[in-house]
């Protein structure tokens, strides 16, 4: 009966800690979070970095490693949310999950091998991937925190 026990209350403590929804460098305070659209509308005034903290749903996440996710921004495309230090959040994050995301969004030329590093790692085809040929210049934002939101209801 003690063996049972035992292993009902590891089978508890394991459940307990896959329901972390905090991860990263820093502890993100959604107080002043920002939508992405305004996000968009502030760098394209200044070119300059900010640091800030932005509320949306994912709309992709890292498959091998959970080392990045994307948020879709108003036009339609990703924002493409790299991890500092290569924290990782878990690959099974549900799509549509919302989150607070913290840290600086900066304007950056992406190489073309890091364009297809990406695609891969989002589990794109090869054909899909070889079609990438050209750098971009574009937005992009470096997490040092991410926070799901709850699901109970928040009071707003």
């Amino acid at each position: 009966m003690k063996a049972f026990s035992l292993l009902v209350l590891i089978g508890i403590l394991a459940s307990c800690a896959s329901l972390k929804n905090e991860y990263g460098l820093v502890k993100v305070d959604e107080t002043s979070a920002i939508s992405v659209s305004e996000l968009v509308a502030r760098m394209n005034i200044s070119m300059e970095p900010q640091t800030i903290t932005i509320k949306a749903p994912l709309s992709a996440v890292c498959q091998n490693a959970g080392c990045w996710v994307q948020v879709s921004k108003p036009d339609g495309k990703p924002l493409m949310v790299r991890f500092k230090n290569h924290f990782t959040i878990p690959p099974s994050t549900p799509i549509g999950t919302e989150a607070y995301i913290h840290g600086v969004a900066y304007w950056d030329t992406v190489s073309v091998k890091a364009l297809r590093h990406f695609a891969e790692d989002a589990g794109k085809t090869r054909e899909e991937i070889n079609k990438i040929n050209q750098p971009e210049f574009k937005l992009n934002f470096e997490g040092d925190g991410i926070k799901w939101i709850s699901s109970r209801k928040e009071n707003n």
